[in-house]
C-alpha cells in the first residue's frame, strides 16, 4: 500500500488530478452507480437543463470496456506526465492553460460533431504535442514497426481505422494539438518571440506564485543584536 501511495505521490499534480478524476468517474460507471447517460456531452442538456457537469464529466470517462479503459489510462498517464515533467517543468500554470485550451477546443468542436465523450480526443492532443516536441524519439510497435514520435498520433489514427472505430476523436485531438503547437512553438519562433497564446495572469498567481524574497538580516524586525561582549542592543 505504501508503494502505491508513493508511486501516486510522484506523479506531477495536474496529471495526478486529471487521472484521479478519470479513474473515479469510470469506476462509478463500472459499478453502476451512475450510467454514461448521466455524464456524456450533450449541448442541449447543458444549455437548456443547466447540466453543467457534462462540460467536465465528458472528459473523464475513459471507456466502457476494461481494455479501452486501460489503454486510454496508460496513454493519458504517460504523455501527460512526460509533458508536465519536461516541456512544462516548473510551469504548472502554462500546463493548466493547455488543459483549458484543449477542453474549450473539444467542447466547441463537440457541439458540431455530436461527440459524446471527449477524453480520447484530449489524450490524442497530448500525444500530438509531445510527439512534435520530441521528434527524435523512436518508438517501436510490437517489435516490428519503428517510427518517430511525431508520427504517433497519426499511427493511432490509422489504428482506429483498422479496428473499425470512430476516428472523430483522433481528428479532433490532432487538430487541437497542431493548432496549439503552431501558436505556441512555431509562430513565436518565426516572429521574434511574439506569442498569441498567453497564460492568464490569474493562473500564474494560483499555480506559479512568485517565491517570497528573503529579507536581509539587518532589515528584519524585532529581537536583540548581541555584541561580541555579550551585550544586547535592542533593535
Amino acid at each position: 500500500m505504501n508503494e502505491i501511495l508513493q508511486f501516486i505521490s510522484l506523479i506531477p499534480p495536474v496529471t495526478r488530478t486529471y487521472l484521479g478524476l478519470c479513474c473515479f468517474v469510470t469506476f462509478l460507471v463500472q459499478f453502476d452507480i451512475i450510467t454514461p447517460f448521466h455524464i456524456y456531452f450533450n449541448w442541449n442538456l447543458i444549455v437548456k437543463e443547466l447540466q453543467l457537469w457534462r462540460l467536465v464529466s465528458s472528459f473523464l470517462y475513459l471507456g466502457s470496456s476494461n481494455i479501452s479503459f486501460i489503454f486510454n489510462l496508460i496513454f493519458s498517464y504517460r504523455y501527460s506526465r512526460m509533458l508536465e515533467e519536461d516541456s512544462f517543468a516548473f510551469r504548472t500554470a502554462d500546463f493548466v492553460f493547455l488543459y483549458l485550451y484543449g477542453a474549450v477546443f473539444m467542447i466547441v468542436c463537440g457541439i458540431f460533431t455530436n461527440t459524446v465523450f471527449l477524453g480520447q480526443a484530449f489524450t490524442i492532443m497530448l500525444v500530438y504535442i509531445w510527439g512534435r516536441r520530441n521528434p527524435d524519439v523512436r518508438l517501436n510497435f510490437l517489435g516490428t514497426l519503428t517510427f518517430g514520435a511525431s508520427y504517433l498520433s497519426y499511427f493511432l489514427f490509422f489504428l482506429s481505422i483498422l479496428m473499425n472505430q470512430s476516428v472523430v476523436g483522433d481528428i479532433l485531438g490532432i487538430s487541437a494539438g497542431h493548432i496549439y503547437y503552431f501558436l505556441e512553438d512555431v509562430y513565436p519562433r518565426e516572429h521574434n518571440g511574439q506569442k498569441i497564446l498567453k497564460t492568464p495572469s490569474i493562473l500564474k498567481k494560483i499555480f506559479d506564485p512568485a517565491p517570497l524574497a528573503e529579507v536581509p538580516v539587518d532589515e528584519r524586525a524585532g529581537g536583540m543584536a548581541w555584541g561580541a561582549n555579550g551585550d544586547a542592543d535592542e533593535r
